[in-house]
């Protein structure tokens, strides 16, 4: 495995902010870690860095291994330029070719805002760089600490884009904190924290399987007709529309097929990693 932790633990005081979190991380994967406000995945991430040290536990990486870190508030200098906040922080490191600032600008898409201080950036731009000042190492791994907060639909979309391009074409390991439940989805594994512990972990596909209820919303001209054919108790009802959580497809076919002469219309959802989310954290606002 490029990286282990082994009954990592972290305490502040009486609380507990991480407790016993075994992880396993296998090169060229997405790992990314869900939870609610407070439920630990910051503080992992910064043990996982070194930038903060366990109470217990261990953290793990295969020798010589690299990483690169996106953080949730830039560390660039806004009155730099482009280039010149790149090429300051290439120069810290050892072995890094002469042409590296270069190459990234290039492959990220940077050319055309080169010499344009980081400040009169846009927010996706501004991610671009970042990711570039992330890549310099040529890392092993890339951490993003909840990298699209903040971005418009469309921007995310472009930075995912390029995300997945960098892991597919560099074999680039990938671990994630978002808010954004679908950028998850595309995950090879996804951990769910909350106050602390691992709740869940799996494909993004075992989580909605384990965790997430299919929706079906039919609309019936008779409502009281169809509540007394369906065994099922609904999960909400309102006017001619009546709402079931179901375990499968199957379940779903079988009210709309032994009940069609009462629907007028209907509308199924596959259980999605936010039902998932709320069944294992709570609806409940922090």
């Amino acid at each position: 495995m490029l990286l282990e932790t082994h009954h990592l633990t972290k305490r502040f005081g009486k609380r507990i902010a991480v407790n016993d979190l075994n992880l396993k991380i296998a090169r060229g994967s997405f790992t990314a870690l869900l939870g609610p406000n407070g439920a630990g995945k910051s503080t992992t991430m910064n043990m996982l860095i070194g930038l903060s040290q366990p109470t217990a536990g261990t953290v793990i990486y295969e020798h010589h291994s690299k990483i690169g870190v996106v953080f949730q508030g830039s560390v660039l200098d806004d009155c730099l330029t482009v280039r010149e906040n790149l090429q300051i922080r290439a120069e810290q490191y050892h072995h890094i070719p002469a042409d590296r600032v270069t190459i990234l600008s290039q492959q990220l898409g940077l050319a055309t805002f080169m010499q344009q201080r980081y400040v009169t950036l846009s927010g996706g731009q501004k991610r671009r760089v970042d990711i570039a000042r992330a890549l310099l190492n040529d890392p092993d791994i890339l951490f993003l600490d909840e990298p699209t907060t903040g971005l418009d639909i469309q921007t995310r979309r472009a930075i995912w884009t390029l995300i997945q391009r960098l892991q597919r074409d560099r074999q680039l390991t990938v671990i994630l904190t978002t808010h954004y439940l679908d950028e998850a989805d595309a995950a090879n594994h996804v951990v769910v924290i909350d106050h602390g512990c691992v709740l869940a972990q799996g494909t993004a596909a075992e989580i909605k399987d384990r965790y997430a209820a299919d929706v079906l919303t039919v609309t019936t001209p008779d409502v009281d007709q169809l509540l007394g054919q369906v065994a099922l108790q609904p999960t909400y009802q309102t006017g001619t529309q009546v709402t079931y959580s179901l375990a499968t497809m199957q379940a779903a076919l079988d009210i709309l097929m032994t009940n069609r002469a009462l629907i007028s219309n209907f509308e199924f959802r596959p259980g999605t990693l936010d039902d998932a989310f709320l069944a294992l954290t709570g609806k409940e606002m922090r």
